[in-house]
C-alpha cells in the first residue's frame, strides 16, 4: 500500500449558527431555508472575499468538529436500513469533512450573513468556494437508493421538526 503524508489544515473562519445539538439541526441546506447564520472569515482572509457579493449562494466545505466515530456501513437519515458510508452524507467519516451549499444573504467586512445553514454553531471552516451554475447544477442526475424516498418523508426527517 502507498502511504501518503498526513494532510494539515487550518480554519480560514468559523460558522455561527443557532444550532447547539446536532439531534435538532436540519440535516442539510435544502431543510434549513429558515435558518440563519453568520461565516465569520478571519481577518488576514478578508481580501479574498472581494467580488463575493456578486453570487447569490456560496459553497462552504468545514469541519465536522463534533463528528461520530467512523463506521463504514451506516443507517442514513431516511431510511431504517445500512447503507454503505459513501453513498451517504453521514458526518462520522474518515476524514470528517462537510460541504453545504448556503444562500449569501450580505457581507460587513469580515462577516457573511447566510441562510439555509445546516451547521453547528462554532463549525470550523476550510473554504469558500462561489456556487457557479454553469459548472456546479448538472442535468440527468441519478441519486441512487434516494430516489425510493418520497418527498414528504425526506421533509420531515430532513427538519427534525419537534424532536
Amino acid at each position: 500500500m502507498v502511504e501518503y503524508p498526513v494532510i494539515h489544515y487550518r480554519p480560514i473562519g468559523v460558522i455561527h449558527s443557532a444550532h447547539l445539538e446536532q439531534g435538532k439541526t436540519p440535516i442539510q441546506p435544502v431543510f434549513a431555508q429558515d435558518c440563519n447564520g453568520i461565516v465569520e472569515l478571519f481577518p488576514e482572509y478578508e481580501t479574498g472575499l472581494s467580488d463575493l457579493e456578486g453570487f447569490s449562494h456560496l459553497i462552504l466545505i468545514y469541519h465536522f468538529h463534533r463528528a461520530p466515530a467512523v463506521h463504514l456501513r451506516v443507517k442514513p437519515f431516511l431510511l431504517d436500513v445500512e447503507k454503505g458510508l459513501f453513498a451517504t452524507r453521514a458526518p462520522g467519516r474518515p476524514n470528517p469533512i462537510g460541504l453545504s451549499i448556503v444562500k449569501l444573504d450580505r457581507r460587513e467586512g469580515c462577516l457573511l450573513h447566510i441562510s439555509g445553514v445546516d451547521t453547528l454553531d462554532g463549525t470550523p471552516l476550510l473554504d469558500i468556494k462561489p456556487y457557479v451554475s454553469r459548472f456546479d447544477c448538472k442535468a440527468g442526475v441519478r441519486c441512487g437508493w434516494q430516489e425510493d424516498v418520497n418527498d414528504e418523508t425526506a421533509q420531515r426527517l430532513g427538519r427534525r421538526r419537534g424532536v
